[in-house]
């Protein structure tokens, strides 16, 4: 079975501290993942009320993000990660590890694109695309929409322009998506297990159990495969758990591939169709894009 791991550099910080290091541990685990980087002004700081409020035990805001990164954007001036980590994330790319879009400006994607419609998500997600073709010389094929906050406009637009595949939602195997009948030919990649502050203080769970609790949802075979998404941050403030995972995925006998590597492994023109819904999950705040039921199947 495959585990794609899916990192997502949402932050200055997490680009410029916590990459390097989750880089070094793949290497070490002889494991892959796909990167998806925020390319340009760190905001994060204007997430502060969501960030306080998503905090878990053993992963506080503070702890999980820095100081600084808290006040980007707000009383202090936001870094624009791509233009000042460039030679970070093309050294991702050397490393031999796939790389895709988070989003131009995370926070403000978060925030806005739903709401602000066609015409900014468009100049958003162009101005992400020609970001990323100027650091790597070449367009992105893989796309992860940040909190799994999706809409019809991005979703045409990851068609449009060209993505091969994309991981903008939660759900439960690879799907083409569908939004009140219109279908996107692009492939979705949804994450299907918890992420590791959705765990953290849920039932108790503490960070020294985390890995023990993940490793169980993998413990049976699925033929689909999984998609684990761990962002940078909370990457490098819990660094032993990622390790750990690694190292428990292997002795499962699991492949931890990257994104690009669970989607040649599988057959594009025969996966289902899938209607997309609103909704919760455990541990996390406000509503995500989930996948729904199967579109036109027999009912």
């Amino acid at each position: 079975m495959k585990i794609a791991l899916r990192i997502d550099a949402a932050t200055f910080r997490g680009t410029l501290i916590g990459v390097p290091r989750l880089v070094e541990a793949l290497r070490q685990a002889e494991a892959q993942a796909t990167f998806f980087f925020n390319l340009g002004p760190d905001r994060s700081g204007r997430r502060l009320g969501s960030a306080l409020a998503e905090s878990r035990p053993g992963a506080t805001a503070l702890g999980r993000h820095g100081f600084a990164t808290l006040l980007y954007g707000t009383l202090l001036p936001a870094p624009n990660v791509g233009r000042r980590c460039a030679d970070i994330l093309r050294g991702v790319r050397e490393a031999g590890f796939d790389t895709g879009v988070l989003a131009w400006d995370r926070a403000a994607w978060e925030s806005q694109s739903a709401r602000d419609g066609a015409g900014w998500t468009e100049r958003s997600m162009r101005r992400a695309v020609a970001r990323f073709e100027q650091i790597f010389g070449e367009a992105p094929k893989a796309h992860a929409a940040p909190g799994w906050q999706t809409h019809p406009h991005a979703l045409r637009l990851t068609q449009r322009l060209g993505y091969g595949y994309a991981s903008d939602t939660r759900g439960s195997c690879p799907f083409i998506p569908v939004w009140n009948a219109e279908i996107t030919l692009c492939p979705q990649l949804p994450t299907t297990l918890p992420t590791l502050d959705e765990l953290l203080g849920q039932d108790g769970c503490t960070a020294a159990a985390l890995s023990e609790r993940l490793l169980a949802l993998t413990a049976q075979e699925r033929p689909s495969g999984h998609v684990f998404s761990l962002p940078a941050d909370l990457g490098l403030a819990l660094l032993p758990v990622v390790e750990q995972l690694l190292e428990g995925w292997k002795r499962q006998g699991h492949e931890v591939v990257s994104l690009r590597g669970l989607f040649e492994s599988i057959d594009a023109s025969r996966l289902p169709r899938h209607e997309l819904v609103r909704g919760c999950v455990p541990g996390r705040r406000g509503s995500l894009v989930l996948q729904g039921p199967e579109f036109l199947a027999a009912r």
